[in-house]
């Protein structure tokens, strides 16, 4: 049980320290305003010139920043939410908007038979008179032997040492998957949907999985984004509240190379933005150990979606920058956050498809050890795991 006395005494103890790290933090925050302030009157050639020698600056400009500085305004104003609807409402019209998301249960100590499962939920929106939609999910199994291939075993002990990792995979890789399937199947309609993923497309996070597991990461984004540029159907990589550090990075390195890791892109630009406002496009140039030349294919922007939060990180193919079609994409970002509250409707639907809840995860051993006493497969059960879990539920 959690002592809320001594939680505030132990808070009391430590009030100093916090406030010396909120002071540092704001002199430095104060000081990268004024280098991006800086950068901001550089011209696009200048930049480009000044990280020439550096080949991972954390982000490169694009035309944009000639033309549009660095914040986008948006036009758009109303007096309540319901005019607010009412453009969203003409501006997804006709525009089918489609977001994929997983949910998975990882193997469990509680039981002697490795077992995991992988739920891909997606939800497709046309937006049009109909109101007709689709909801739906796939439901994988995933035996010992999956679980531990990238082990080379499929000895149990051995899979539950590590019970995320590999099912953790399979979702990412089912949801890229189901992605790139839809935009088969949308590549000749009339008006190309925009498709969302709920995560970034730079996957830093792979820099820490061993070399097998991190190429079947790369390989699903790969093909994912091929997809979008063969099919020249859009997709957004969403991230609410990021805290990259691309920009930031490409600040340091044009001005003093002073650095303050808690610092981030959003951080930084919060205080530039109002409601709807978004940065200019930038290349991703990201410096981490899985360094993938795809990353160079990737613009990035960052549009505030919320009055009080950071702005969310949208990460788009690079050809969508390209073939002007950016500012399409980011409406129907601006539309579903409207929508959504503050949110993409579309990957809020995906999400609530796609969940697996606590009861779902009891529900699916009960039906599992049915399977078992069926098939003759011996079930053992870990009680002190399972009293633990029921003591602190």
């Amino acid at each position: 049980m959690l002592h809320r006395g001594r939680v505030i005494a132990a808070l009391e103890d430590k009030a100093a320290r916090f406030a010396g790290y909120e002071t540092g933090v704001g002199d430095a925050r104060r000081a990268y305003e004024e280098a991006l302030e800086d950068v901001a009157g550089m011209s696009r050639a200048e930049i480009d010139a000044c990280l020439a020698p550096i080949p991972s600056p954390g982000a490169r400009p694009t035309a944009e920043h000639d033309r549009k500085g660095l914040i986008v305004p948006f036009q758009q104003r109303w007096e309540n939410h319901e005019q607010a609807r009412e453009w969203a409402k003409g501006v997804l019209f006709g525009v089918s908007t489609v977001a994929v998301d997983g949910s998975q249960i990882p193997p469990s100590k509680e039981i002697s038979v490795p077992v995991g499962a992988v739920q891909i939920g997606w939800f497709v929106n046309p937006h049009d008179a109909r109101g007709e939609y689709v909801k739906d999910v796939a439901f994988e199994i995933l035996a010992p032997d999956e679980l531990a291939q990238d082990q080379g075993s499929s000895r149990g002990q051995d899979v539950l040492g590590f019970p995320d990792r590999w099912v953790n995979a399979r979702r990412f890789l089912g949801e890229c998957g189901k992605l790139v399937t839809l935009m088969e199947e949308a590549k000749d309609g009339p008006v190309k949907p925009v498709c969302f993923f709920d995560g970034s497309l730079v996957i830093s996070f792979a820099q820490h999985m061993e070399p097998a597991l991190q190429r079947e990461y790369v390989g699903a984004v790969t093909t994912l984004l091929a997809a979008s540029d063969r099919h020249r159907v859009p997709l957004v990589g969403y991230i609410d509240g990021s805290y990259a550090r691309d920009l930031t990075a490409m600040v340091e390195h044009l001005v003093d190379g002073r650095r303050e890791p808690s610092l981030s892109d959003g951080s930084l630009l919060r205080p530039r933005m109002s409601w709807g406002d978004r940065s200019t496009a930038f290349i991703c140039a990201r410096d981490d150990a899985v360094k993938q030349r795809y990353y160079e294919g990737l613009a990035f922007v960052y549009l505030s979606t919320t009055a009080e939060g950071l702005p969310a990180r949208l990460e788009v193919p690079r050809w969508v920058l390209e073939d002007g079609q950016l500012d399409h994409v980011v409406d129907v970002v601006r539309a579903e956050c409207v929508v959504g509250n503050g949110y993409p409707y579309a990957l809020e639907t995906a999400d609530a498809v796609a969940v697996i809840t606590q009861r779902d995860r009891e529900r699916f051993y009960r039906v599992f050890q049915e399977f078992a006493g069926r098939v003759g497969l011996p079930l053992q059960f870990n009680r002190k795991a399972i009293s633990k879990r029921r003591r602190r539920a």
